[in-house]
């Protein structure tokens, strides 16, 4: 009975969501870590100019897509489903053609731009975006299926592969900026090669699309797109301001706090990849009692975990410095700017579901309102910290008003529809946190409501 209750927790998919992101993480910060300990800063930098830049115009694909997916394909019948995916096909790969075209015209430039990140991006972004492209429409459809444990094979053969290859290079004295963004290539190569042989991709769906569907998708994506957009321009803004203000050295000096929020990001997007179906669903029964009380168990729970986790962060900062980066990183301004993020992240969670809430209830709108006036606040911020301070610390100090901008605008915005009060999240999260945790520490039944 035992071995059966520990592997219904196993293949939980919370647990298997929470393992593939974590999985991920984890991987992920060990291939940053040998790549800003056998890189120069500089070409370190550069590297994580190039993932910023990526991830950002991906977000086109990914914003304008993958809520779309989840949101017409989940729980819909066969012959729906493949309507579906076969126009999210269709779309993606007109997106990914685009790529092409518009970075062609750049190689014409290359010999006049000096900036070695921007000259990354024009020789490589097309190549990664086309071979990324059957790993993420995938992992989306898994998603959507709630099958989160191949995802977490997709990933592991995705990552796994790049810290190999990234080891073969060290051993071989062979690691450089070029092999290294190549090395990235190969192991996203290999995943897509999986995928296929597997038959996840559902590819052959796309000669089922339609224009009605197509329509319906774009209709939705573009505030879903938005959204997307604006978010992840409110992560890379500040790489690209200081890149092109203080160069590619003090980039790698920011990105690595950026990395180590990975620690608080690796539950949070677990728990918002299972979190969002439940929402969608009460939504669609049109229960706003029960999306609220969605929304504040999970945003609750999870902050209320986060806690102690920034607490010893903040206190073992420096360590987290040295172990990621290396001796050249310790003494600069990273472990202070990982302080500044730890201490307004821990109210992470209530912000980010707040915006999947608004999405869920049919009012993206509202959602994308939101993301731009942070990106606002925080493009303007950045500035003026960079002409105060002069340096990284200008632009950390500058995510504090945004980040609170975003909070109090997502609270008001849904107290039109869902009642609750900020404290609501705590409670419900306390209490959801005790009926998890009382089994395995039974003196936590005498302690609260």
């Amino acid at each position: 009975m035992k071995l059966q209750t520990l592997k219904n927790k196993l293949t939980n998919k919370h647990f298997l969501s929470l393992a593939g992101n974590g999985i991920m993480a984890v991987l992920s910060v060990v291939s940053l870590g040998m790549i800003f300990h056998n890189l120069p800063a500089k070409e370190a930098g550069a590297y994580v100019f190039f993932q910023a830049a990526f991830a950002l115009i991906d977000t086109i694909r990914t914003g304008f897509l993958q809520t779309a997916l989840i949101k017409f394909f989940s729980g819909t019948a066969r012959e729906r489903g493949q309507e579906v995916l076969g126009s999210i096909w269709f779309i993606a790969l007109l997106i990914t053609l685009s790529s092409f075209i518009i970075t062609i015209p750049f190689f014409f430039l290359l010999p006049y731009i000096d900036n070695i990140g921007a000259a990354l991006t024009i020789k490589w972004f097309a190549l990664i975006f086309t071979i990324t492209l059957p790993i993420v429409i995938t992992s989306w459809i898994l998603q959507a299926k709630g099958d989160f444990g191949s995802i977490l094979l997709i990933r592991l053969i995705n990552q796994g592969s790049f810290i190999l290859l990234l080891s073969m290079l060290i051993m071989n004295g062979r690691l450089d900026l070029t092999n290294t963004i190549a090395a990235n290539f190969f192991s996203c190569f290999l995943a897509a090669t999986t995928i296929f042989i597997m038959g996840w991709s559902q590819i052959a769906t796309v000669t089922r699309r339609t224009k009605k569907c197509i329509y319906e998708i774009c209709h939705f994506g573009k505030y879903s797109m938005g959204t997307t957009i604006s978010s992840n321009l409110l992560r890379s803004s500040d790489t690209f301001i200081i890149n092109f203000m203080l160069g590619p050295a003090a980039v790698a000096i920011y990105s690595l706090p950026q990395r180590l929020m990975e620690i608080i990001e690796i539950p949070l997007r677990s728990f918002m990849a299972t979190g969002m179906t439940s929402l969608s669903a009460a939504s669609n029964r049109n229960n706003s009692e029960e999306v609220g009380n969605i929304m504040k168990k999970y945003a609750g729970t999870i902050t209320l975990c986060i806690l102690p986790i920034a607490v010893v962060a903040i206190i073992f900062a420096d360590a987290a410095v040295l172990l990621l980066g290396g001796a050249q990183y310790v003494g600069t301004e990273a472990a202070n700017v990982f302080r500044i993020f730890m201490l307004f992240g821990i109210l992470f969670p209530i912000e980010r579901f707040q915006g999947v809430t608004l999405d869920m209830i049919h009012k993206p709108h509202l959602n994308l309102i939101k993301m731009i006036m942070m990106l606002t606040i925080n493009i303007s911020g950045d500035f003026i910290g960079l002409y105060l301070l002069g340096n990284v610390y200008g632009v950390a100090l500058a995510s504090i008003p945004t980040f609170l901008s975003g909070l109090i605008f997502g609270f008001i915005a849904l107290r039109r529809y869902i009642s609750h009060s900020f404290m609501d999240y705590f409670r419900v999260g306390y209490k959801e946190w005790k009926s998890l945790a009382g089994p395995y520490i039974p003196k936590l039944k005498a302690i609260g409501p």
